[in-house]
């Protein structure tokens, strides 16, 4: 009876799988590179990349309000004219927190190309805890911006981290659901598809 019963969610599983359509809105990227060459060894250098979703493809960015790094409000709108890679974090999230060097230095690759905003989801002691992580982290280009309402996080249903490429037109591109290396081959070839 119990192997009837396994081999029946079997099938059910597989009927799910085979009603997607082909291009899948959820995708889990696995990558692993062979980066360097060590003694005549090959040592292979894993990726850390998350959940991308593109099932939100074309939608128009929020138009919630949230804190510059000079403490006037601002929005996605006032960005536009260029792609902006927008990560969703906070202090708290070991995740995001371990993300935010390589988000920082895919920003100084990209130069002015694509705005990498950092919004900080933290919601007490801030702009203090926020201000004081961003100094002791010595970030060369990521700026402090705070949503200490945490409205994007909110308002998306998202966990953090939670990373949105947006095009130059507002529109998103797609989204990365868990912690990333915005360092690797993956994440350049992803932000390359923002115009």
């Amino acid at each position: 009876m119990i192997p009837l019963l396994l081999l029946a969610a079997l099938a059910i599983g597989g009927c799910d799988r085979q009603s997607q359509p082909q291009s899948q809105a959820n995708e889990t990227i696995n990558a692993s590179t062979a980066d360097a060459e060590s003694a005549g060894n090959e040592t292979v250098v894993e990726e850390v990349i998350g959940t991308l979703d593109r099932k939100h493809a074309g939608e128009t960015a929020p138009t919630i309000a949230f804190q510059n790094p000079a403490g006037a409000k601002t929005s996605l709108a006032d960005f536009r004219g260029k792609p902006v890679l927008l990560n969703l974090w906070a202090t708290w999230c070991i995740p995001c927190v371990k993300e935010m060097p390589t988000l920082d230095t895919l920003a100084e690759s990209l130069g002015d190309s694509v705005t990498v905003l950092a919004l900080s989801q933290d919601s007490k002691d801030v702009p203090a805890v926020v201000d004081s992580f961003f100094q002791k982290a010595g970030f060369k280009r990521l700026q402090p911006y705070i949503d200490s309402d945490s409205a994007f996080s909110l308002s998306m249903g998202e966990g953090l981290p939670v990373t949105i490429l947006y095009d130059s037109n507002g529109k998103e591109v797609w989204r990365m659901r868990g912690g990333m290396d915005w360092t690797g081959q993956t994440a350049r070839e992803l932000i390359a598809e923002a115009k």
